[in-house]
């Protein structure tokens, strides 16, 4: 049996009362085929301008879980099934989108796990404005490059320490 985000609260429960392991407040849909994923953060920020978002999905992902804090902007889609299918050809562990994604139904086929607050069919400008390896907050959580992220069907976790030494968490 694959461990899941309560499993995990209830295992470090000293995390949670020290901070170290944080829960994100339940804001997200889930749009990808997988559930569940984990892995190490990388951040964006952003707004209504996607450029950077394909920038880093180019890159090798390396398990990590790409954050994306678009301000929680309802009024365009940061990432979409081509994006989601970059991330899937190198390596990404997911990703996270404080605002929009499109290509819905696309995407609940494709081995990734993808949260976002919405769809919006209307994609974004390409200027390539925003910033890469900062920390970003919603959702009440401090997201930082390199700490780990934890996501399936009841929540999101962030924890500063890695929580498990096995494979990733495991969903549908």
């Amino acid at each position: 049996m694959a461990l899941s985000t309560a499993d995990l609260c209830d295992a470090h429960e000293d995390l949670l009362n020290d901070g170290q392991l944080r829960v994100v407040e339940s804001m997200f849909g889930s749009y990808g085929e997988r559930e569940a994923f984990n892995g190490p953060i990388a951040t964006l920020k952003l707004f209504e301008d996607n450029g950077l978002v394909r920038q880093a999905l180019e890159g090798p992902g390396n398990g990590r879980v790409l954050v994306i804090d678009g301000g929680g902007s309802l009024r365009r889609a940061l990432v979409g099934d081509q994006l989601a299918a970059l991330a899937l050809k190198n390596g990404w562990g997911g990703i996270v989108v404080n605002g929009c994604i499109r290509d819905s139904r696309m995407l609940a086929t494709m081995d990734i796990g993808v949260l976002a607050l919405d769809t919006h069919p209307q994609k974004t400008a390409k200027k390539g404005q925003g910033e890469s390896d900062v920390a970003v907050t919603f959702g009440g959580v401090t997201f930082r490059p390199g700490e780990w992220l934890y996501a399936d069907e009841d929540g999101v976790l962030v924890s500063s320490v890695a929580l498990l030494s096995q494979p990733p968490l495991k969903g549908r």
